[in-house]
């Protein structure tokens, strides 16, 4: 059978070499996604290559009724609908370690720029000034680099910077104390990292816990001294308040390559910001990069095409079928008992260890990848992880999984264990699956809890002294939080305690400094399940 791969978005006729010299493969250029030369091939397209300006969306794909892959020649996927090429049986990929070395140079370029002041001082030339003392800016050797988040992009902005004699401050919750030693850094909470810093350079995806993670108050815990460079991606900044400390003095200066909004409005008060390096979303933006990412994609599409080879792909499931369907709610268990055990997790992770117990044969060999998908989904950001992929993203960050076959107890039903080694002390979580549809929370740490692991989950610590539970419920009613589920449990008498309580609805971050502040609670950590 022959196929025919519709390419789009001016891609890098190099990097689709992997496609040429096949004669089981047509390829087609249509640049113009919008005109009618392109719908009319995308009628008859099996796959479809394409950048950034060419949207996937239900619309399209129902013009597509061949499409089996649709490849991204780069790392972001937002203007693809995964759920909709999900449920048309259009396989994702995309190309996530293509741009690695041209984002890390753009970034340690915005750092020497933001510190030598290179674009005002370009300007100033041009209109025919010549004042040098404008202009003075500050040596990296010696300073303090803080990397907020150190994954495969900022690792390499480590490599240089040590190159340049700087000293590396690290922040990122998910990366084991042996990583940030060999990167050659200093492991620092944020807070800690922002306050010491001379430069911070941001490298973290767009999720819900990152989204404004540099907000008012943490841009005034920087020195006035420092510079703060962001070619991550927008939405991690918050930009009017960025906007406002460089516009009294309280930064020395900052650079930017992405934005909440792209491209930047006219309005936006970056635009008139002082001391404000702007580039229009550049990290990708050379012809190295743009070649090997549409290599790496269109290799992932020719294998997809001709083999049936599906790793790697964002959306493909890593059984199928019958097999899927009967391990369903089991493997959604795993992904709820992995995306507990982050957000437990007292440091950085280094080790998972599944264990099940159940008349499925083939259940531990797609456990891991589940519980792993729940662990790193918050870290990477939900396109960036599939089971596909979760094994390999675990081994990247050092990550080690292992299995193991669970001795049958008196409870019914499947059971799925999970143990997180982290830097800061183990996680253990216990679940079970009574009957096919009713998952149960049933041990945390070692003590033994009955809830279900769904909506929002709040776990605390206490001391076993009466009234604790009043108090609580107190608390979270005055807060308009209903309790669906309150399991207390203790091992001794008087000792150390810990509570598993399910909310009905979102909760707010200051009702957990609220209980926090309780003096019979140790530690309380709240996540949402579902």
């Amino acid at each position: 059978m022959s196929f025919r791969v519709l390419v789009t978005d001016k891609i890098s006729q190099e990097g689709l070499s992997p496609l040429a010299g096949e004669s089981r493969l047509e390829v087609v250029q249509e640049n113009d996604s919008t005109g009618a030369p392109f719908l009319a091939e995308l009628t008859q397209a099996h796959g479809l290559l394409l950048r950034s300006a060419t949207r996937v969306t239900e619309e399209l794909l129902a013009g597509a009724p061949s499409l089996r892959v649709v490849g991204r020649a780069g790392v972001g996927v937002d203007n693809i609908d995964i759920e909709a090429c999900t449920r048309r049986g259009v396989a994702v990929f995309n190309a996530p370690a293509g741009n690695t070395v041209s984002a890390a140079e753009l970034a340690f370029a915005l750092i020497l720029a933001s510190a030598r002041r290179i674009a005002a001082a370009d300007r100033s030339v041009r209109v025919g000034e010549w004042d040098r003392s404008r202009f003075k800016g500050t040596e990296l050797r010696g300073k303090a680099l803080g990397l907020v988040g150190a994954g495969r992009i900022g690792g390499e902005v480590a490599r240089r910077a040590r190159a340049f004699g700087m000293k590396l401050l690290i922040y990122d919750p998910y990366l084991t104390d042996e990583r940030v030693r060999e990167l050659g850094g200093e492991r620092r909470e944020l807070d800690d990292l922002l306050r010491e810093a001379d430069m911070v350079s941001l490298h973290v995806p767009l999720t819900e816990s990152t989204r404004g993670l540099l907000d008012r108050h943490r841009l005034s815990l920087l020195k006035p001294s420092t510079h703060l460079v962001n070619a991550s991606r927008g939405g991690v900044v918050d930009e009017e308040a960025l906007a406002e400390a460089l516009c009294e003095g309280r930064l020395a200066g900052a650079a930017l390559d992405v934005y909440a909004s792209e491209p930047l409005a006219e309005d936006s008060p970056l635009r008139s910001a002082p001391d404000l390096l702007l580039t229009p979303h550049l990290g990708a933006s050379t012809l190295e990069a743009q070649e090997r990412v549409a290599s790496e994609v269109a290799q992932a599409v020719r294998a997809a095409l001709l083999d049936g080879d599906l790793a790697g792909a964002l959306n493909a499931p890593s059984v199928g079928g019958a097999v899927l369907r009967r391990l369903g709610p089991l493997l959604d268990l795993a992904r709820r008992l992995g995306r507990l055990a982050v957000a437990l997790a007292p440091g950085g992770i280094s080790a998972v260890e599944v264990g099940y117990a159940g008349d499925a044969d083939d259940a531990l060999g797609v456990l891991p990848r589940h519980v792993l998908m729940g662990l790193l989904t918050p870290v990477l950001g939900r396109d960036q992880v599939n089971v596909v992929n979760a094994a390999v993203l675990a081994e990247n960050r050092g990550i080690s999984v292992s299995t193991r076959r669970l001795a049958r107890r008196t409870l019914p039903g499947e059971r799925v264990e999970v143990e997180v080694t982290t830097s800061g002390g183990p996680v253990s979580l216990d679940g079970a699956l009574l009957g096919e549809h009713h998952p149960r929370l049933v041990g945390l740490d070692g003590y033994d809890v009955n809830v279900a692991p769904s909506g929002t989950l709040l776990v605390l610590r206490n001391r076993d002294v009466p009234g604790v539970i009043g108090r609580v419920g107190t608390l979270l009613g005055a807060a308009g939080l209903n309790i669906a589920e309150y399991h207390q449990a203790r091992r001794s008498e008087g000792g150390d305690a810990l509570a598993a309580v399910v909310l009905d609805g979102a909760f707010p971050g200051e009702v957990l400094e609220q209980l926090a502040e309780l003096p019979e609670i140790t530690d309380a950590r709240v996540v949402e399940l579902d």
